[in-house]
């Protein structure tokens, strides 16, 4: 289990990513749950589960209205899993990761692929 968090996105943006990993993995999220806007000016944080699996589903690259950035903490494979689903659909750049033993954590940027 994976656990990804959003933030810096649209509501659109983080449903597309969401999206993606939804198509490719099983979630703790029902297929109907999709981001909603924050009441007020906060920025908004959307978190999902995620279950990576030696087979998953590859989706073509679809297009971001802007950047999102995405952190994804979890086990090693996991981790791995989701990044790959990733960068199959969108241009990542790897902002940072924190290692321990049995867990990693990375910082990611999200962008169309171009």
């Amino acid at each position: 289990m994976a656990t990804v968090s959003l933030t810096g996105a649209s509501k659109e943006d983080a449903a597309t990513v969401f999206g993606v990993l939804r198509t490719a993995f099983p979630t703790d999220r029902p297929f109907d749950d999709v981001p909603q806007e924050q009441p007020d000016d906060r920025n908004a944080v959307w978190t999902a589960e995620f279950e990576p699996t030696q087979e998953w589903i590859p989706t073509d690259p679809l297009p971001l209205e802007g950047s999102v950035s995405a952190t994804i903490q979890g086990g090693y494979v996991a981790v791995d899993q989701l990044r790959e689903a990733l960068n199959v659909t969108f241009a990542v750049d790897e902002r940072g990761t924190a290692s321990g033993d049995q867990e990693q954590e990375v910082d990611l940027r999200l962008t169309s692929k171009r």
